[in-house]
C-alpha cells in the first residue's frame, strides 16, 4: 500500500499555481486536528442533542467574536449524548489542516433540536448559548508544526442538566472536558542540489509515504505513526544523480526527526 502525502506546492521549473488563501502561513507552519465528541454516563434515558458546526480559535486568546474558524465537520447532526459512553465516540472533525501555534478554543455550535427523555417523557432541552454563540471549551494547547492531533470532547452530562426551580425548565449548561493527544510524527529534512526533483519515500515495511522536496531542497513527510524508517531519496533519472538511502530513522509520536542536510552525487 502506498499513502502519497504531497504536502508542499513546487513551484519553478517543477510545478505552478499553487496559492494559499493566508500569505502568512508557510508550508511548514501546519498542524492537523481531528475532533470527537463522547459522553460520561447520565442518569437519563436519553439526552438529545443537534450539532450544526464545530469552529476554532488559534493562536487567538481574546473573548471577543472575531477569529473563528469552522472545521467543515463531517458529521453533523442530532445525536444521543447517552450512546456516546463505554468508548463510543463520533467523529466530529477528520484531519483539518489549522496554523501551528496554539489552539486557544473549540466551540460546539447547536441547533434548535434538542431534548431530554425522562421515565419515557420528552421535554425540551434548551440551548440559549449553544445555539447563539456556541458553547465554548478552552483549550489553550500548543500544536506543533506538521504534526497530527486528536481532541476528545467528554459531554459531562449529569453535571450540564439544569432543572430550573419550579419553571419545569430543563437547561443545558454543558461541562465539556477536553483531552489531546499526538497521533504522529514527521520527517523533515534539506536536500542538495535543490534544482533537481526528489521524491522522498518513507517505509516502515507497512506502508510507504512520499513527498516531494520543494524549489529550495526542503521536504516534511508529515502523518507518520510511529516507528523505524527507511527514507530513500530518488532524484530525476535525467540529473546523473543516484539516489540515496537512510536507514533505521526513528519517528516519535509528537516530534519532527530533522534529518539535515542530505547531499546527492
Amino acid at each position: 500500500m502506498k499513502i502519497k502525502l504531497i504536502l508542499f506546492c513546487l513551484v519553478g521549473i517543477y510545478l505552478t499555481g499553487c496559492e494559499t488563501t493566508n500569505s502568512d502561513i508557510g508550508p511548514q507552519e501546519i498542524s492537523t486536528i481531528s475532533i470527537k465528541l463522547m459522553d460520561a454516563p447520565g442518569d437519563y434515558d436519553n439526552v438529545f442533542v443537534e450539532i450544526l458546526d464545530v469552529r476554532v480559535k488559534v493562536n487567538d486568546d481574546s473573548e471577543n467574536e472575531n477569529g473563528w474558524q469552522s472545521l467543515d465537520p463531517i458529521n453533523t447532526g442530532i445525536y444521543d449524548l447517552l450512546e456516546l459512553t463505554g468508548g463510543v465516540n463520533v467523529l466530529l472533525v477528520d484531519d483539518f489542516q489549522i496554523p501551528s501555534g496554539e489552539l486557544n478554543q473549540i466551540r460546539l455550535v447547536l441547533g434548535e433540536n434538542n431534548s431530554i427523555v425522562i421515565d419515557g417523557e420528552t421535554f425540551p432541552l434548551n440551548t440559549p448559548s449553544g445555539q447563539q454563540s456556541g458553547l465554548k471549551i478552552k483549550i489553550d494547547e500548543p500544536l506543533e508544526t506538521n504534526i497530527a492531533y486528536t481532541f476528545l470532547l467528554d459531554f459531562e452530562v449529569d453535571e450540564s442538566i439544569v432543572i430550573a426551580g419550579n419553571s419545569g425548565n430543563i437547561n443545558l449548561k454543558p461541562v465539556i472536558r477536553a483531552s489531546v493527544e499526538a497521533q504522529s510524527g514527521a520527517i523533515s529534512g534539506t536536500i542538495a542540489p535543490s534544482d533537481v526533483q526528489v521524491a522522498v519515500i518513507a517505509a516502515n515495511g507497512l506502508d510507504d509515504y512520499e513527498t516531494f522536496a520543494d524549489a529550495d531542497g526542503n521536504f516534511v513527510l508529515a502523518g507518520l505513526p510511529e516507528g523505524t524508517y527507511t527514507v530513500t531519496f530518488n532524484p530525476d533519472p535525467l540529473s546523473g544523480l543516484l539516489s540515496t538511502t537512510i536507514e533505521n530513522v526513528n519517528v516519535t509520536i509528537g516530534e519532527t526527526t530533522d534529518l539535515g542536510l542530505i547531499e546527492l552525487e
